[in-house]
C-alpha cells in the first residue's frame, strides 16, 4: 500500500536542510524554497485502477523539478492512498493540512471522499483544486467557494445520453445501475432532467450497488429479467468491467451508455474482454492514447515523451495516465499565473480566472476555461463508441451548462 509520495529535487532539500534553523513561515505558501501541494487517491481499494492518476501527478511535479520547478521554489507532492473510504479520506487530509501543512489540495479523486471533506476544508479557506470527480455540486461556488472540479459535470453526461436514446430509440426500456452516492445519483438525476414525467414510460428499473460490494452480477442479471432493452451504467472501472462481462455472459445485448470514468481500454475494456463491449456509447473530452487518429498528434507525442521518460513502465493504453497528465498541464498553468504569490487566495483566484486554455491532450475544439462564477472548467464533450479495439468518435462537439 502507498502511504506517501513526496517529490523534492536533492538541491532543493539541501536548501531545505540550510535553512532548518530558520522559523518556518506561519503563513502556508510562502515558503522561499518550496511549496507543498496535498493528494488523496485509491490506490487501494475497490478504485485502485485510478491510482495511475496519482503516480502520473507525482511524475509530472518531478517532470516540473527537473525543470527548475516554479518562481523558484521546488514542489513537494503528498499524495495519500485512502482507499477510496470516506473516513480516511478526513484522517489523510486533516494529516495533510494540520501536520504536513500543505499549502492547498489539488486533483483528489472520488465523489464520496471529497464530499466527506468539502465542509471541513472549505471552513479553512484551503483551495479543493480541480478534484478528480464529475459531481455537478463542485460548481457550486456560492455554497463552497474553496471547491473547483476539473472535467464535465457528470449531470450533463446523462442529460447527453438521454437526449440520444430518445433520438435513436424511442420506445427504449431504459435499466439503469448506478453507484450509491452522489457520483451515481448525478446520472440518475441528468437522465430525470430529459425523461421528466416520462420516467416511468422509460424506465423499467434502477438498481444501485455500494462502491465496496466484491460484484454487480445480480444487478445485471435482475435488469435483464425486468426488459430492459436500453442500459446506464453509472459505475466505478470495476463493476464497470463486472457488467460489461456480465451482459455478455447472459447473451444481453442492450443500447450500452457507460460512464466517460470507467472508459480506459487498459483498466476496464481489456479486463472486460474488448470484444464483449461492441457498440457501447460513451462520451470523451480528452484524447484517446490508443485512437489512430492521434497516433502523430502533438499534444499527444508531447504526452508519450513524458511517459516515456516518467512512467517507462506504465500501460500507455489506460487513459488514466492522460487524465493525470492533464489535470497536472492545467495547475501548472495556475501555479505560473500566480507569479510566485502562493497564498491561498491568489492560488484560488488564479485557478477561477483561466481564459480559454488549450490543452494538448483535451479533444479538438474542447478547451479549459473558469470564471468566479464558473466553476465548471470543461462543458463540452463528444460522443464516442467502441468497436472492439478503440473508442470511436462520432458526431460533433457537444456543449453543455454545468
Amino acid at each position: 500500500m502507498i502511504e506517501r509520495r513526496t517529490i523534492l529535487t536533492g538541491a532543493a532539500a539541501a536548501a531545505l536542510g540550510a535553512a532548518a534553523g530558520r522559523a518556518r513561515a506561519a503563513t502556508p505558501g510562502v515558503s522561499a524554497h518550496k511549496l507543498k501541494i496535498g493528494n488523496t487517491m485509491p490506490y487501494s481499494g475497490p478504485a485502485s485502477s485510478y491510482g495511475a492518476i496519482g503516480h502520473t501527478e507525482t511524475a509530472f511535479f518531478k517532470m516540473m523539478n527537473d525543470q527548475g520547478g516554479v518562481a523558484g521554489r521546488m514542489i513537494d507532492f503528498i499524495s495519500y492512498d485512502d482507499g477510496y473510504l470516506p473516513p480516511r479520506t478526513v484522517e489523510d487530509v486533516r494529516r495533510l493540512l494540520d501536520q504536513d501543512k500543505v499549502d492547498f489540495l489539488f486533483n483528489t479523486l472520488g465523489t464520496p471522499t471529497n464530499s466527506a471533506i468539502e465542509r471541513f476544508v472549505n471552513h479553512k479557506k484551503v483551495p479543493m483544486l480541480f478534484v478528480a470527480t464529475g459531481a455537478s455540486k463542485w460548481g457550486h461556488y456560492k455554497q463552497y467557494p474553496w471547491t473547483i472540479g476539473l472535467q464535465p459535470s457528470y449531470r450533463t453526461e446523462a442529460q447527453i445520453y438521454a437526449k440520444y436514446m430518445l433520438a435513436h430509440k424511442p420506445k427504449a426500456k431504459l435499466g439503469i445501475l448506478f453507484q450509491n452516492d452522489d457520483f451515481g445519483k448525478d446520472y440518475v438525476a441528468g437522465l430525470r432532467d430529459v425523461l421528466a414525467k416520462s420516467w416511468g414510460k422509460y424506465v423499467v428499473k434502477a438498481l444501485s450497488y455500494e462502491a465496496t460490494d466484491p460484484t454487480v452480477d445480480s444487478q445485471i442479471t435482475e435488469l435483464q429479467a425486468a426488459g430492459a432493452d436500453t442500459f446506464m451504467c453509472a459505475a466505478a472501472p470495476k463493476q464497470a468491467a463486472q457488467s460489461i462481462r456480465k451482459a455478455h455472459d447472459l447473451g444481453w445485448k442492450p443500447l450500452f451508455f457507460l460512464t466517460n470514468v470507467s472508459i480506459s481500454a487498459g483498466s476496464v475494456m481489456k479486463p472486460a474482454g474488448a470484444e464483449n463491449g461492441v457498440g457501447i456509447i460513451t462520451s470523451g473530452w480528452m484524447k484517446d492514447p490508443t485512437e489512430a487518429a492521434f497516433k502523430n498528434d502533438p499534444g499527444m507525442n508531447e504526452w508519450r515523451k513524458f511517459m516515456d521518460k516518467y512512467l517507462p513502465h506504465a500501460d500507455q493504453t489506460d487513459n488514466n495516465f492522460v487524465y493525470g497528465y492533464t489535470a497536472g498541464v492545467v495547475m501548472r498553468h495556475v501555479l505560473e499565473a500566480c507569479k510566485g504569490n502562493f497564498a491561498r487566495g491568489n492560488v484560488m483566484k488564479q485557478a477561477t480566472s483561466i481564459q480559454p486554455l488549450a490543452v494538448g491532450t483535451l479533444l479538438p475544439g474542447i478547451t479549459v476555461s473558469t470564471s468566479p462564477t464558473n466553476y465548471y472548467p470543461i462543458q463540452a464533450m463528444q460522443l464516442q463508441r467502441w468497436d472492439g479495439a478503440n473508442w470511436v468518435r462520432f458526431g460533433g462537439v457537444i456543449r453543455g451548462a454545468g
